[in-house]
């Protein structure tokens, strides 16, 4: 088994925008980073290189998208190969995680902190993320790429 441990960067995976966070084991403490947009895949790959660059994660989290009941879905399949993509061009091992409910989660947050309109559409990816990156600290991973 893959010891999982370190500073880490987590993904919600989404076709237009990836929202990331960030966050460290040892504190089990996640924060919101930022959400990256691109007119294709290389471009945001290039972005998310930057960040990996600048906060050298010791790992990466992939937020796995399925429906309520567990079922995959067409979303599902593309997170996975993000996924996958992030493991080939940065050598990280890379954590999935059931992110079912984040979306509702990172909903809740916003609406407690009085976070509305357009600074609610730019900060639920990455507060959807952080949501991601609190289940990983709490309950594990699905699967681990390495």
């Amino acid at each position: 088994m893959l010891n999982l441990s370190g500073s880490v960067l987590s993904f919600d995976f989404g076709e237009v925008r990836i929202g990331i966070a960030q966050g460290n084991t040892t504190l089990a403490i996640a924060h919101p980073l930022t959400t990256i947009t691109g007119s294709n895949k290389q471009e945001k790959l290039d972005k998310i290189a930057q960040l990996i660059n600048e906060w050298k994660p010791d790992f990466l989290v992939v937020g796995i998208p399925t429906y309520i009941d567990g079922k995959e879905h067409k979303t599902t399949a593309l997170a996975r190969r993000f996924a996958l993509r992030l493991n080939h061009r940065f050598s990280l091992p890379v954590a999935l995680v059931d992110e079912r409910l984040t979306s509702v989660l990172a909903e809740n947050l916003l609406t407690e902190s009085n976070t509305f309109g357009k600074k609610r559409k730019a900060a639920l990816d990455s507060v959807a993320a952080m949501a991601i990156l609190e289940t990983f600290f709490q309950i594990g991973s699905q699967e681990i790429i390495s």
